[in-house]
C-alpha cells in the first residue's frame, strides 16, 4: 500500500501492465468532482426512453384472441376476446389500464392477424412484435412446453416478450397492403385455373364424361381467365399510382426471365419488406437461404433451403429462374457451373432464383437496370475453369 496525502491507494495490475494513478492536488480534485456531478445537459439529453414493464402474448385464431399478460413480478393474467374490430378496441383499452408500456408479441397469421396488428401499432403505450410462427414454436420447445392450447400459446408468447430481444414491427403502407392483396388474389385465381385445366383434361380423356360437364368446365375456365385479366389491370393501376412502385415495376421488366405476370407477383411480395433490410435478409424472408446439417463424422445431410419465408415469393421466382438460364448468358454460365459441380438441376435452379433476388435488390437500391457483369464479376473465370 502507498500513502499519499493521508489516503491509501492500491496499485492495479491489468493484462500484465502496471497502471499508474496520477493524483492531482486535493483542491483541484474537488473542483473536478463538482463539475462531474453537476453537468450542463439540455432537455433532450435528459429524456430517457420508456422501458416496458408489462409483457403480453396474443394467440390469434379466426374467431378469438387468447391474451396473456405477464408483469414484472411474474404474475400472469389471461383473458379472451373476439377477433373483431370492436373487440380489438376493448383489448387495447384493457391493456391501457396497466398504466405502463406494454410489449406485445403475436404470430403472423395472415389476414386473421393483420387488422389486430394495425390496431395495436396505432395505439399509445403499446410496442408490437410480429413473429414468424416457426420462431415462436422453437421458443416454446426451448422452454420445454409440452401442452398445446390457445391459452398455453399465449403464455409462451408473453414469456417471449419478457425474455427475448425486442424487434419492433414496421407498419406497412395501405397502398402496399392493397397491392399484395390483389396480386395474391391473382395467384389464387391462377392456381384455380390450373386445377380447372387438369379437370378438363381428365374429363376429355374419359368416355364416361358427358358433354355437358366438359362444356361447363370450359365456361368456368373462360370466366377465370376474364377475372385474372381484370385483376391484373387493377394491379397495374395500383402500381402506376405510386412513383416508387412504378419505377420498381419498370426495373423488374428489365430483368432476365421476368415478364409482366411474374413482375406483378414478385413486386406484390416485395412491397411490404422494410426498406432497411439487406440482401441476405431478403433471401431469408423468401425462404431461399441454404441450410447445412453437418456434425462430427457421421451427420452429413444434403443441404436444402429453409422454406422459412414466403412461399408466394419462392413460387414467383421459380419460373423467371427457369427462363433466365436460357436467355441470360451470365445466369446460364452460373447454372452450368453448378451442374458441373454435380448439383441437381433443381438445386441449380434454386440457386439461380436466389441470385435473381440478389439482383432485384441491387437494381432497386441503385435505380439502375440489370447488368449481369455486376452480378457475376468473375463469371469468365468460372467458365474458363469449367472448360479447362
Amino acid at each position: 500500500m502507498v500513502k499519499v496525502g493521508g489516503s491509501s491507494l492500491a496499485r492495479w495490475r491489468g493484462q500484465g501492465r502496471l497502471l499508474k494513478l496520477i493524483l492531482a492536488p486535493r483542491r483541484l480534485m474537488s473542483k473536478q468532482i463538482v463539475s462531474i456531478v453537476r453537468p450542463v445537459l439540455c432537455e433532450e439529453e435528459l429524456t430517457v426512453p420508456r422501458q416496458a414493464s408489462v409483457f403480453c402474448g396474443i394467440d390469434v385464431s379466426a374467431d378469438t384472441l387468447s391474451v396473456a399478460v405477464l408483469t414484472s413480478n411474474q404474475a400472469i393474467e389471461q383473458r379472451e376476446f373476439l377477433n373483431t374490430g370492436s373487440e380489438h378496441k376493448a383489448l387495447i383499452a384493457w391493456l391501457g389500464k396497466k398504466k405502463a408500456l406494454v410489449r406485445v408479441s403475436m404470430e403472423a397469421t395472415g389476414i386473421y392477424s393483420m387488422d389486430l396488428a394495425l390496431a395495436l401499432d396505432a395505439a399509445d403505450g403499446i410496442e408490437l412484435a410480429v413473429l414468424n410462427p416457426k420462431r415462436a414454436h422453437d421458443f416454446a420447445k426451448s422452454m420445454m412446453r409440452r401442452s398445446k392450447s390457445d391459452r398455453a400459446d399465449a403464455a409462451v408468447l408473453a414469456e417471449f416478450s419478457l425474455r427475448m430481444k425486442f424487434m419492433a414491427w414496421q407498419r406497412p403502407g395501405l397502398s402496399a397492403l392493397t397491392v399484395r392483396s390483389v396480386t395474391r388474389h391473382i395467384e389464387a385465381l391462377g392456381l384455380e385455373h390450373t386445377r380447372g385445366l387438369n379437370r378438363l383434361h381428365a374429363a376429355q380423356g374419359s368416355l364416361g364424361t358427358p358433354r355437358c360437364v366438359v362444356e361447363d368446365l370450359k365456361r368456368v375456365l373462360v370466366a377465370l381467365e376474364r377475372r385474372i385479366v381484370t385483376q391484373r389491370r387493377t394491379a397495374r393501376k395500383l402500381i402506376d399510382s405510386d412513383e416508387q412502385t412504378r419505377e420498381q415495376f419498370r426495373l423488374l421488366l428489365g430483368m432476365p426471365g421476368i415478364g409482366e405476370i411474374s413482375a406483378l407477383q414478385i413486386l406484390g411480395e416485395l412491397v411490404l419488406l422494410a426498406p432497411d433490410l439487406t440482401a441476405r435478409q431478403w433471401v431469408a424472408r423468401s425462404g431461399l437461404d441454404p441450410v447445412h446439417e453437418d456434425s462430427g463424422s457421421s451427420v452429413h445431410k444434403p443441404a436444402h433451403i429453409s422454406r422459412a419465408g414466403s412461399r408466394h415469393l419462392r413460387r414467383a421466382l421459380f419460373m423467371p429462374a427457369l427462363a433466365a438460364v436460357r436467355c441470360d448468358p451470365h445466369l446460364k454460365a452460373f447454372y452450368e457451373s453448378l451442374l458441373a459441380r454435380h448439383k441437381s438441376k433443381l438445386q441449380a435452379l434454386i440457386a439461380v432464383a436466389r441470385k435473381l433476388l440478389h439482383a432485384i435488390y441491387g437494381v432497386f437500391k441503385s435505380g439502375q437496370p440489370y447488368k449481369g457483369k455486376l452480378l457475376f464479376p468473375n463469371i469468365r473465370l468460372e467458365v474458363e475453369s469449367i472448360a479447362g
